[in-house]
């Protein structure tokens, strides 16, 4: 293939206090590459209300805009899963044509600094990410993931990054045996990484799962089958307000909080954020009865499995989860997901206001076709 020469970059931002509100911006680069660089065509994406959530706690402590820094401190650069082929490198060991699956900005190109280069695939060594999480630094080389299929590619970008929250914060409940809890709430249980954590707590045996959804979605999560109970918001002072309760937070809703706090007062056991959509502060202080909300952040649960089991042990297990997982949703006429391909930079600010403002249908599960 020749070298790249001049070519349009497109880069899809993100108004960082008002994430439902984006824009497009062209520029013209010259294609150049400087040795230790490779240039990727960003090829598809996968977009939930996780990528939102990602924004959310942009400046906070995973600092998730510093991955691809914009000129404009106003606005960043959403960063999503998906698949990018090599269109030219001045790399040893990444060839052009390779295809690799991480954590891409939504744009038309990105030009990445590969180091620690093995058969498994590459981290990006530039600058601004050495402080970074470091998982997300990583980029799989396709033909040696042995959980790529490329069939199911759409499915592996939507799942995946959701599935090792699910498949982590199931581990950490049950390495902590769900903190003396006899019952676990789970709000906004339609939610996608929400049903991901209870199909992967399916062998739990003596905790009660029970779903807290609104009205609108009350009966898809009924029709999931993988939580105990399931109950509209407004029904939350029918539950015994005695037994030793778990919350799992996926909403960010405030209100809903304090009402659960208020509820169980004592008998909360423990209370993990996990992540919302419509929330773009951070966890505020609260006096409300009971223990002090904590964040869930998956890197340190895999980082305390890699320490336990070892690394592949850790990967061994994952796939063989998500394997499960994927066949379940991708099966014709499953009771959890129904795949919607997007095509262009047009549809992604289309489907980002629309995450935003929680208006997607819980079952679709949506990427975006850029190249």
């Amino acid at each position: 293939m020749a070298p790249i020469t001049e070519f349009t970059l497109t880069r899809l931002e993100t108004r960082k206090d008002a994430l439902g509100t984006t824009r497009l911006r062209h520029s013209q680069d010259a294609g150049d590459l400087a040795p230790g660089e490779v240039l990727m065509r960003i090829d598809r994406v996968s977009l939930t209300t996780n990528n939102i959530t990602y924004a959310a706690f942009g400046d906070a402590m995973m600092k998730y805009w510093s991955f691809f820094p914009t000129d404009d401190a106003n606005w960043g650069h959403m960063p999503a899963w998906g698949f990018a082929d090599v269109l030219q490198s001045q790399v040893p060991g990444v060839e052009v044509g390779e295809r690799f699956y991480g954590y891409f900005p939504i744009a038309s190109h990105l030009r990445m600094t590969p180091v620690r280069v093995t058969p498994r695939g590459f981290y990006d060594g530039a600058p601004h990410r050495a402080e970074l999480v470091s998982a997300y630094n990583q980029y799989m080389r396709c033909s040696q993931d042995a959980g790529y299929q490329p069939s199911l590619e759409n499915y592996q970008m939507l799942v995946r990054p959701l599935f090792i929250t699910s498949f982590m914060l199931a581990d950490f409940l049950q390495d902590n045996d769900f903190f003396g809890a006899s019952q676990v709430v789970v709000s906004s249980a339609s939610s996608k990484t929400a049903y991901g954590t209870a199909f992967c707590l399916e062998e739990r045996q003596r905790h009660r799962l029970i779903a807290l959804t609104s009205q609108r979605n009350r009966g898809f999560v009924e029709n999931l089958g993988c939580y105990d109970q399931v109950i509209g918001y407004d029904g939350l002072q029918a539950l015994p307000a005695e037994t030793p309760t778990l919350y799992v937070d996926f909403s960010g809703d405030d209100a809903l909080r304090a009402r659960i706090h208020h509820h169980f007062g004592d008998a909360l056991v423990y209370d993990c954020y996990a992540g919302s959509a419509q929330k773009t502060a951070f966890l505020e202080d609260s006096t409300l009865p009971g223990p002090k909300p904590l964040l869930y952040f998956a890197p340190v649960q895999i980082r305390k499995r890699n320490a336990d089991w070892g690394p592949q042990e850790v990967n061994r297990r994952f796939n063989e989860a998500q394997g499960r997982f994927i066949r379940d949703v991708s099966a014709p006429g499953n009771r959890w997901m129904r795949m919607v391909e997007h095509q262009g930079f047009e549809a992604a600010r289309s489907l980002i206001g629309r995450l935003h403002d929680g208006q997607t249908d819980p079952k679709e599960a949506n990427v975006v076709r850029l190249a």
